[in-house]
């Protein structure tokens, strides 16, 4: 499958990781399996990599904009696209697993995905092929 390349699938598992980590020290986060775990982290590794497109997208928007109301567009959405992430994280996990898995509220979910994003960030580093 030339869709899915290794780094995803180590981005699944490491997202499996922290969210088993939540789950275990965060008493509003809650996953009933470890199969559940497993499918709320491929949902998460999804809905990332859309929301880290999208804001891409629009900081490549603001930098090449033509004139300051497109840039102000641009720049408004990216603020709202910010939080709204989150909003759609905890909306798509809730219509996905009908209340088997819980991700806790707004600050959860944003301490969620930083601890998701700086883990997937550190393993890439440590697995980027050094030059020599």
């Amino acid at each position: 499958m030339p869709w899915l390349r290794a780094a995803d699938i180590v981005d699944v598992f490491a997202y499996a990781v922290v969210l088993g980590l939540f789950v275990e020290f965060f008493p509003q986060v809650i996953a009933e399996t470890y199969l559940l775990t497993l499918l709320t982290a491929v949902l998460l590794k999804l809905v990332l990599e859309l929301v880290v497109w999208v804001k891409t997208t629009l900081l490549k928007r603001v930098k090449s904009a033509s004139s300051t109301p497109r840039r102000v567009i641009s720049i408004v959405t990216l603020l709202l696209i910010m939080p709204g992430s989150k909003f759609i994280v905890l909306e798509l996990t809730a219509l996905v697993f009908q209340g088997q898995v819980y991700l806790g509220g707004f600050f959860q979910v944003t301490a969620l995905i930083i601890v998701l994003m700086l883990a997937r960030g550190g393993i890439r580093r440590l697995l980027r092929p050094v030059a020599s």
